[in-house]
C-alpha cells in the first residue's frame, strides 16, 4: 500500500476531543535506543572519518564511539530516569539483548517497556527476510522479559512497503515510524489496523547532534520550545510528545546535563503524564476513535 492508502488526511483541529486521565494535558514518553553495531560491517554512523578515506574494517574509532554509550553513557542517563521517576521505553535491537545483558536487567528491574527495534541495526529495506527479522526480535525480547513487545520502531525509522502488514500479522499492536502527528492514529494493513504513536525527528539527538551538528545545549532549547508549544496546543485536546536519546550521544559527558535540565523544567508541570508507549496505546484504545 502507498502511505496515502494506509492513512487518510485528517486535520487535528477537526477531530473529537481526546482526554487523558486525571486532567492531564500531554502524554510524554521518553525512548532510549540501544543498538549493537556489527564490528565487521561498515559503521552506519561515524564521528571520525579515516585519514585515507574508504570504509575500513575494523573501524575501531567509530565502533568504540558507539560502544561507549552502552558501557558508560546508558548508566549516566539511567541515573536521570531514576531521579526524575521517568518510565523508560527501551527501543532495542534483538541482537543487543545478548550483547548487553546488564542493560536488559537494569531495564527489567525498573519495569521499562521493551520495544522492537530490528534484530540488527540496519535499514529494514536491506534485511533479507523482514518477517523473520520482526518475529525473531519479538522472540528474543519475550525470552528475556517474559513478554512479547507490543511496539516497534524501525532502525532509522525505515520500513518496506509491507512493514505495517507484517508487524500486525506478527502480533505487534503499535508502530512509531510514521512521524506525522501529535496524536496516535490508525494505519490500515492487509489484515486489521495498527496504531501509530507519535515519535519525533525533531527532539531526537541523532538529528540534532549528528546530522545538524548543533551544540549540546540545542537539545534542551528545542525540547523545551517543543514542549511549551505542544502544551499550549493541548488546551483543546490531549497531545503526545516524544523525547529520543541514544546513549552514545546524549550519554556523552558534555551533553547529559542538558538532558537533565529538560526534566527539571517539565517535572514542574503537574498535568503532564509520563507514560510508556504501551500505556499510551491502552489509553488511545480505550478513549480514542475506533479503527475503521
Amino acid at each position: 500500500m502507498l502511505p496515502t492508502e494506509r492513512i487518510s488526511y485528517s486535520p487535528i483541529t477537526e477531530r473529537p476531543r481526546l482526554k487523558l486521565p486525571d486532567g492531564k494535558r500531554i502524554a510524554l514518553w521518553v525512548i532510549v535506543n540501544v543498538e549493537e553495531w556489527e564490528a565487521k560491517l561498515p559503521m552506519p554512523r561515524t564521528v571520525l572519518t579515516p585519514p585515507a578515506g574508504g570504509s575500513p574494517s575494523p573501524d575501531i574509532p567509530n565502533w568504540a564511539w558507539h560502544e561507549y554509550g552502552n558501557r558508560v553513557g546508558f548508566w549516566r542517563l539511567l541515573k536521570l530516569f531514576d531521579e526524575f521517576r521517568i518510565p523508560g521505553v527501551l527501543a532495542i535491537n534483538g541482537s543487543a539483548l545478548a550483547a548487553y545483558p546488564a542493560i536488559v536487567e537494569a531495564a527489567k528491574a525498573r519495569r521499562w517497556e521493551f520495544m522492537g527495534h530490528g534484530f540488527t541495526q540496519r535499514n529494514m529495506q536491506k534485511v533479507e527476510n523482514e518477517r523473520e527479522d520482526i518475529r525473531k526480535t519479538a522472540d528474543v525480547i519475550e525470552a528475556a522479559t517474559g513478554r512479547r513487545p507490543r511496539g516497534w520502531l524501525g532502525p532509522g525509522l525505515t520500513e518496506t512497503w509491507e512493514t505495517p502488514d507484517l508487524l500486525k500479522q506478527e502480533g505487534y499492536e503499535y508502530v512509531a515510524d510514521w512521524v506525522l502527528d501529535d496524536q496516535p492514529v490508525w494505519l490500515k494493513t492487509t489484515t486489521s489496523p495498527i496504531v501509530n504513536i507519535p515519535y519525533t525527528q525533531e527532539c531526537n539527538d541523532v538529528a540534532m547532534m549528528l546530522i545538524q551538528h548543533h551544540k549540546a545545549s540545542e537539545y534542551y532549547d528545542r525540547a523545551i520550545d517543543q514542549f511549551e508549544q505542544i502544551y499550549a496546543d493541548a488546551a483543546d485536546s490531549a497531545r503526545v510528545m516524544a523525547l529520543v536519546v541514544h546513549p552514545y550521544i546524549m550519554g556523552a559527558p558534555h551533553r547529559t546535563r542538558y538532558f537533565r535540565r529538560v526534566f527539571e523544567v517539565i517535572r514542574q508541570k503537574s498535568d503532564v503524564a509520563f507514560m510508556t508507549g504501551e500505556q499510551i496505546l491502552d489509553w488511545y484504545l480505550s478513549t480514542g476513535p475506533k479503527a475503521t
